[in-house]
């Protein structure tokens, strides 16, 4: 017997309810069976945009995974621009456990919540979750003979430019280096 695959390209959840889904995955998986020998493969295509952002900390790995992991600490690095801060965070740091960070305009004229779901914990090795919004991220923790190598790759969001968002989490990236740095 040959067994042929079939990928089905992705059944889109912006125009199609998830009945209407499964009801098209029903039928095409019908209609590929009925006296074949196939077997049929549902792949959920993404052809959403990495971006990566990275630094080398001069620090050593435990205390480097030590601050990006504990809220004493993410409340002291996790913003963009000096006008800007964090003022509260929580963090379950297990599989399945959630995060939640607040950022804030000094001047309290803005602020929203950053937060997922963690995926993966590796202690001092990697972290990956889904944010709220289904995007996800992955941080690598990387010792060298100079420091901890971070790197972050993450889904882009729709709203603001490839480009905007690669500025905006680098300099938070950055922030992070100089408080784990610093202190």
């Amino acid at each position: 017997m040959h067994e042929k695959s079939f990928a089905i390209t992705r059944i889109s959840k912006e125009t199609h309810s998830p009945l209407q889904s499964a009801a098209i995955r029903h039928h095409l998986a019908q209609r590929f069976r009925v006296g074949l020998p196939y077997q049929i493969t549902f792949m959920e295509m993404s052809n959403k945009t990495k971006i990566t952002v990275e630094t080398l900390v001069n620090a050593p790995l435990e205390k480097v995974w030590q601050y990006w992991t504990e809220p004493q600490h993410i409340t002291n690095w996790n913003f963009a621009t000096d006008e800007w801060h964090s003022p509260y965070a929580e963090n379950n740091l297990s599989v399945g456990g959630s995060f939640k960070s607040t950022m804030a305009a000094k001047d309290g004229s803005m602020s929203f919540d950053f937060g997922g779901t963690y995926t993966k914990v590796e202690t001092n090795k990697t972290l990956a979750y889904t944010m709220d919004d289904d995007r996800t991220v992955v941080v690598e923790f990387t010792p060298t003979e100079n420091g901890v190598h971070v790197k972050e790759v993450f889904d882009a969001e729709e709203t603001h430019s490839a480009e905007l968002q690669q500025q905006g989490w680098q300099a938070i990236l950055n922030n992070f280096k100089k408080y784990t740095e610093t202190y």
